[in-house]
């Protein structure tokens, strides 16, 4: 079987047939780990409690092509990521603000993605022998695919205020 390197987010996978994800670009191979990675989450509760940056963390790494659902979904997983990651927001929040978000139709801008998406990949997740472990690298995960965005940092912060998270509605 050969190896072929996923469009996404470049790791290597195994070349097969199968689905992928409608606008989120990637090889079968990558998309069946990410199955893999989401089906130990949804077995696990302690794995289930970084879902979220699981879920963030795959988005960006696989932006597709510019498309009206493509836009929203790279803006709003990228608005979690940096209010988890640089605001410490609790999950339950952030989640609130990506509803928010979602809300705010036709609002983002197409953010051309990096040539490199991020050093840790769903491949390197796939592979956690543990809950810690997994806990560990989806952690890391997340932070390696947010600063592979850093390009787009302070356009990503601009979207925030509208958000209304000063004023707790989200």
């Amino acid at each position: 079987m050969s190896i072929r390197p996923c469009v996404g987010c470049g790791a290597s996978f195994p070349e097969l047939e199968g689905p992928v994800h409608r606008y989120m670009e990637s090889s079968p191979g990558c998309w069946a780990a990410y199955g893999e990675v989401l089906a130990r989450e949804y077995g696990s509760p302690a794995c289930f409690a970084v879902h979220r940056l699981t879920v963030d963390s795959y988005a960006v790494q696989h932006p597709g092509r510019p498309s009206a659902q493509s836009i929203q979904s790279v803006a709003v997983h990228l608005i979690r990521l940096c209010l988890t990651l640089e605001r410490g927001l609790a999950p339950s929040r952030a989640l609130a603000a990506i509803q928010a978000a979602v809300k705010a139709k036709g609002r983002y801008v197409w953010l051309t993605p990096p040539a490199a998406r991020g050093q840790i990949t769903v491949a390197d997740v796939r592979k956690a022998g543990s809950v810690a472990q997994h806990t560990e690298l989806v952690q890391a995960w997340a932070r390696s695919a947010w600063q592979a965005w850093s390009v787009h940092h302070a356009v990503v912060r601009s979207w925030l205020p509208a958000l209304e998270l000063k004023r707790g509605r989200a």
